[in-house]
């Protein structure tokens, strides 16, 4: 009886409470002989008394103490895919075959309007600080980064000192904290996930590589990869080495290692499917045979009538016009300007990219088996996004290489492509582009969240979210406070999102107050947003018209009427939330004349 007074207690203070408890026992009973009921009601709330007391015996409040709370602190399971369009699995309107993410979401919470940065490391910036990524040194992409930016305060291209780890503050408070995949903030020990609060950490320090360990003939690969800290030759990877599974077996493992430790944890999915180059393994290459032989259209048309028939979008939703083929990258045709050998390899490259995503899916089951099987899963909070929107480029591997991109080639360790901005168009909808440009498609992402004990579908929510949210969101179900301005000692820049417990437990409707200002800016692609407004400016004219265009949200999400000659006043107002962005958050001019 006297063990569910309070859960949380040290062996020592548990004993005080047994002995205060039997003195008590002794007292009831003489009481009762007595018939002194009075007295036994007085002794209960002594006791209750004394029972709070040593429940909180040994509170230590200091930053870098575990909180004492009466509920045990949840597990947080964060899983990132890497260039997963919004459309692109079943719960948002897609053809590929999720069951697994599909159940996440009949137990869990689809968000219908979750952003992120418009490319990876940005994106994971903004998860891993909760703050902006100017402020946490990604103000470009390291590998993009102009020589007038390079080293320049929000530019260093690795998650700077500045940046308070959400795995640091995690453990800090007794978490066991591990990441497995993509880390693409950093390429030295100092800069490393190992360095920046991880318990335990496999990662890809680069933002991509081969998913196989074969390489084609010819091919430069520069990939690092790191266990704990430690250089891992490419040679050590097991011979059956696949990205996506690899990356799940050693997740798996070091949760494993410390189920038994009595400490939750805080375990990071980075995966890197299904960013290119499109491979997948042999049992998945063949499961969408002929599927997107129908071409861009005809799929796309049916995922957004999926995502209106589930209520993803409004009925009325007007989705994005596909872009001209004069301004497309490659000048990238329409289905109907294919010829049929072109066809055949479009189709083939989808069947392939849809192979990869039933294995991320089928990768992700077993995390969740993993949890269930250990008695983990109902006490987990799960998170599921994608790091950006569709990937639209183009390219090829390196001049030298030998690679077989045929019809029986493509998918395998030897193949080298990209789905294009075609399909990227297609993964995006119901959204205007795809990555690393200013338009919905870059940064709008699918979303879904599993609450600790929750195993009932919720509605929808679609008020505008942010990937710089999760860390108080995630620092709010652990009840730790947001550290603010200081963190043992060191300045840091204090997170600026909100958290979602409120919406994600029914007890608001929004996240952000009606009118809210939010901007963003990278490699020149510019936005900002105020309510149902936004602003945008393409950082490649070709994909705009070179300046500023409106577009109001509410009636227009699909991005496809640009208002900014109808309300010019409009757009200097959006204009002046964007200037007072960038000064607060140190951004500079990536595209200089």
């Amino acid at each position: 009886m006297f063990s569910i007074i309070c859960a949380d207690v040290s062996r020592t203070n548990y004993l005080k409470i047994k002995t205060v408890w039997l003195s008590l026992v002794e007292f009831y009973n003489n009481a009762l002989i007595m018939k002194k009921q009075p007295l036994v009601l007085s002794l209960s709330f002594i006791f209750l008394s004394l029972s709070l007391s040593a429940c909180h015996d040994n509170n230590d409040t200091s930053a870098t103490s575990t909180p004492v709370v009466e509920a045990k602190k949840p597990n947080v399971l964060f899983i990132m895919a890497d260039d997963l369009g919004y459309s692109d699995i079943g719960a948002f309107g897609g053809e590929i075959h999720t069951p697994n993410l599909d159940a996440l979401a009949n137990e869990g919470r689809l968000l219908s309007d979750y952003h992120t940065a418009p490319t990876c490391s940005p994106t994971r910036s903004q998860l891993i600080s909760g703050t902006d990524h100017h402020l946490a040194g990604i103000g470009a992409m390291a590998e993009l980064t102009p020589s007038h930016l390079k080293g320049q305060p929000g530019y260093e291209g690795y998650l700077n000192e500045r940046s308070l780890s959400i795995a640091e503050v995690l453990r800090d408070n007794g978490y066991r904290t591990y990441i497995s995949g993509k880390w693409h903030l950093g390429l030295t020990p100092e800069t490393n996930a190992q360095a920046r609060g991880f318990d335990h950490s496999f990662t890809l320090l680069q933002g991509f590589d081969l998913h196989f360990k074969r390489t084609p003939t010819g091919y430069n690969r520069n990939a690092t990869y790191t266990e704990d800290g430690q250089v891992i030759p490419l040679s050590s990877l097991p011979d059956n080495f696949f990205s996506t599974n690899y990356y799940t077996d050693k997740l798996i493992e070091y949760l494993d290692s410390g189920k038994n430790s009595g400490k939750p944890f805080f375990a990071y999915a980075a995966y890197t499917a299904p960013h290119w180059p499109i491979q997948a393994p042999a049992e998945y290459r063949n499961k969408y045979k002929g599927v997107y032989d129908v071409g861009y259209d005809a799929i796309r048309n049916a995922r957004i009538a999926k995502q209106k028939q589930l209520g993803i979008i409004p009925a009325n939703f007007v989705p994005a016009e596909p872009i001209a083929t004069a301004n497309a990258p490659a000048q990238s045709g329409r289905w109907s300007e294919l010829s049929p050998e072109r066809k055949a390899l479009e189709a083939r490259n989808m069947e392939i990219y849809a192979g990869m995503v039933e294995n991320l899916d089928a990768n992700i089951g077993r995390l969740i088996q993993y949890l269930k099987a250990n008695g983990l899963y109902d006490n987990t909070l799960i998170f599921f996004v994608s790091d950006n929107g569709a990937e639209g480029s183009t390219g090829s591997a390196n001049a030298g290489a030998q690679v077989d991109n045929s019809l029986t080639g493509l998918g395998t360790d030897n193949s080298y492509t990209f789905i294009g901005p075609r399909w990227a168009e297609v993964s995006a909808a119901p959204f205007h582009l795809w990555k690393n440009t200013a338009g919905e498609g870059a940064t709008t992402a699918p979303a879904i969240v599993k609450l600790p004990h929750q195993n009932k579908i919720q509605p929808i929510h679609n008020s505008f979210a942010s990937v710089l949210d999760v860390f108080p969101t995630v620092l709010d179900y652990a009840n730790i406070n947001i550290p603010q301005g200081q963190y043992k000692g060191r300045n840091i820049n204090t997170p600026s999102g909100r958290s979602w417990k409120a919406v994600l437990e029914n007890k608001a409707t929004t996240i952000r107050p009606d009118g809210f200002n939010f901007a963003d800016e990278l490699h020149g692609n510019k936005y900002a947003k105020q309510g149902d407004w936004k602003i945008a400016l393409q950082g490649k004219a070709n994909l705009g018209t070179g300046t500023w265009e409106l577009y109001n949200l509410k009636q227009d999400r699909g991005e496809n009427q640009n208002l900014a000659n109808t309300y010019p006043d409009k757009v200097q107002e959006l204009v002046k939330v964007y200037q007072q962005y960038t000064q607060q958050n140190g951004v500079k001019e990536y595209l200089v004349q």
